[in-house]
């Protein structure tokens, strides 16, 4: 959520970045309710004040028209707040300075292309044709099981899973994250702050008897973790690294990848998250980069990074950048890698602050959120990359000790 100060301060600013973003959001109807609402609290004020005289004064007739005018004025404001509010919560976040303006994922800009990309001596298969031969990959029994946009995983495709897991704690260990392993139920006000139901919550599972959401990522129950808490500052940055399945409907995504594991209702995935100081989020959306091509360079997998342009960035975001790594049986780079700089965006809506030494004032920290593997787009990667001639799969020199 945006700062009203800053809307009511920055509003060229907010309806250019807004428009940017593609979303659609009536700025002076939300400065309307803004000035309604303050002026109605100055009156409230200012009434109160005239009661406590009038009480004072024990002229009683004049207390109780005052209190008649009170209750209809806080009736009013009442109103004016939730619709401020609901209006608030509709704008995205902006975009940073240096995002790229763009329209969609077509003006998204490539910041560098790293590795080899294999070249084969026989003809190249994909990963559902080297999946079933191997028996790694069953997506005709989940159709009858569950229906379509499910798999199963199997034999040597499990510990592959396993084996990815571990590099991945390993490795953001010894980089001062917090393993975790969160629920993965959220109440519709944790959700909500994250940013998740204001557009799109079609993509999200509801639980309606129960009223919780599943997660599509570990990120989301992390962020909510520490909501209505002031963190402490030296305890700043604050990184959790957190393992879950996660579930999405795919709403958005009608015809595209039907058919194998790519894009899925269910996948399981390891997820940084990091809470800063305001003035410290952008070195750490680097750093959360650094450690996702740390893994890939590990992994021996060609990939290229992406900068998101502003059409691109989603709701939460005000800055994104993706690594797309090289699937050969595919002929394409597909998306394995997002990580985003969130702001305050999400801390304003959660109530998650930090005590400012400089101010002495508590602040909103900043959210950060990084894919260290989404675990099925992964398998599918080295499939694909490392898959033989007589269609075995060699495993990763850096994975062998986990097998």
């Amino acid at each position: 959520m945006l700062d009203i100060k800053f809307i009511r301060e920055n509003k060229k600013e907010v309806e250019k970045g807004v428009k940017t973003k593609g979303f659609n959001v009536d700025v002076n109807l939300i400065l309307d309710f803004d000035e309604q609402n303050r002026r109605l609290e100055k009156e409230i004020e200012n009434l109160n004040i005239e009661r406590k005289n009038t009480a004072n004064k024990k002229d009683i007739k004049k207390g109780k028209e005052i209190k008649i005018k009170l209750d209809e004025l806080e009736s009013e404001k009442k109103v004016a707040s939730e619709k401020l509010e609901e209006l608030q919560r509709k704008l995205p976040n902006l975009p940073l300075p240096g995002v790229p303006i763009g329209k969609d994922e077509t003006e998204n800009i490539v910041l560098k292309e790293v590795g080899e990309k294999p070249e084969f001596d026989f003809p190249v298969k994909d990963y559902m044709a080297l999946g079933e031969k191997l028996g790694w990959i069953d997506t005709k029994r989940t159709g009858k099981a569950v229906g379509s946009r499910f798999g199963y995983l199997l034999r040597d495709a499990v510990d592959l899973e396993f084996a990815l897991i571990r590099l991945a704690f390993d490795m953001l260990r010894k980089e001062s994250f917090i393993p975790i392993i969160p629920p993965v139920f959220l109440k519709p006000e944790a959700m909500r702050g994250l940013g998740y139901l204001d557009y799109n919550e079609t993509e999200v599972y509801h639980l309606e008897k129960d009223d919780l959401y599943l997660i599509g990522t570990s990120e989301q129950a992390i962020g909510a973790m520490h909501m209505n808490e002031i963190l402490d500052a030296k305890s700043l940055p604050l990184r959790y690294a957190g393992f879950s399945s996660c579930f999405r409907r795919e709403a958005g995504s009608y015809g595209k990848d039907t058919k194998g594991i790519l894009r899925v209702h269910q996948f399981d995935k390891v997820e940084m998250f990091s809470f800063t100081k305001p003035e410290n989020s952008k070195t750490e959306h680097q750093f959360l980069l650094s450690l996702q091509e740390k893994l890939m360079k590990a992994l021996e997998l060609p990939y290229h990074v992406l900068q998101m342009c502003t059409g691109d960035l989603g709701f939460q975001a005000a800055n994104k950048i993706d690594i797309e790594t090289w699937m050969p049986g595919q002929n394409q780079y597909r998306e394995t890698h997002s990580t985003s700089n969130d702001t305050d965006f999400q801390s304003r809506r959660l109530n998650i602050k930090y005590k400012n030494e400089k101010t002495g004032k508590n602040s909103y920290v900043h959210t950060l959120n990084g894919t260290a593997f989404a675990i099925g787009r992964m398998i599918i990667a080295i499939m694909e990359n490392y898959q033989q001639r007589n269609n075995t799969i060699k495993i990763p020199k850096v994975l062998e000790k986990y097998m």
